[in-house]
């Protein structure tokens, strides 16, 4: 087996265990198990627990940023561009398997103690806010309206995590067209 594909079963089970479990709660040699390799490999591969979820969270922004992007493609409108972003978080809750923002996860567990953990999730969070701050911007709107949307985003995350239903995500996208109408009205 090369080390592409063995660092791709490393990441693949990691991101399964930690999101799962949690991070704490995985040792090195689950990961191992679960991903069909010998420790020393997997430690040629990975120097530490810390470098396998920095490489997991970095996969996981890909995959946040292309379901937002896709999302929003055939919005028709900028109002609906922006609404998509909390379709796309209704979606997500639904899943099965869903266990809340593995940033906000991570960030809880280790963030304080793990500086790649913690520039991670800052880098995901900015890079969610900037490109809500871009869509306001692209439809002339005020600039203060985009945190107030990252927030609502944010904040169903959590909500939607805790509670164990999906429900956050309506009740965000119903924030954020309020907010939206009054932008508009205002201007």
């Amino acid at each position: 087996m090369d080390d592409a594909t063995a660092r791709e079963l490393v990441v693949n089970a990691a991101d399964r265990l930690f999101y799962g479990k949690g991070i704490q709660a995985v040792g090195m040699d689950e990961i191992r198990s679960e991903a069909g390799i010998s420790l020393k490999r997997m430690y040629q591969l990975f120097p530490s627990k810390e470098t396998i979820l920095a490489e997991v969270l970095r996969r996981r922004n890909e995959a946040w940023t292309a379901g937002v992007l896709l999302a929003a493609e055939n919005a028709a409108d900028p109002r609906e561009k922006v609404l998509s972003l909390y379709d796309f978080l209704a979606d997500w809750f639904a899943e099965d398997d869903f266990r809340g923002c593995a940033f906000i996860n991570s960030f809880g567990e280790l963030g304080a103690t793990a500086p790649l953990v913690a520039d991670a999730a800052r880098a995901h969070k900015l890079g969610f806010q900037d490109y809500v701050a871009d869509l306001v911007r692209d439809a002339g709107w005020p600039a203060t309206l985009a945190p107030q949307l990252a927030l609502l985003a944010e904040g169903a995350q959590t909500t939607a995590a805790i509670s164990g239903t999906p429900d956050a995500a309506a009740d965000a996208r119903a924030a954020a067209a309020t907010l939206l109408d009054a932008a508009v009205a205002r201007a």
